[in-house]
């Protein structure tokens, strides 16, 4: 049971950073840029 528990814990961490990371790079993109997906206008 406590390696299931770990592994959720490991999950959602690993989850946050990756989607702290996309935010990062969009602000960082759009800074540069000036577009957060480029090509849809």
């Amino acid at each position: 049971m406590n390696k299931e528990t770990n592994y959720w814990k490991t999950a959602e961490q690993m989850n946050g950073r990756l989607a702290m990371m996309g935010f990062f790079a969009a602000v960082i993109n759009y800074g540069i840029t000036g577009w957060i997906i480029p090509g849809i206008v």
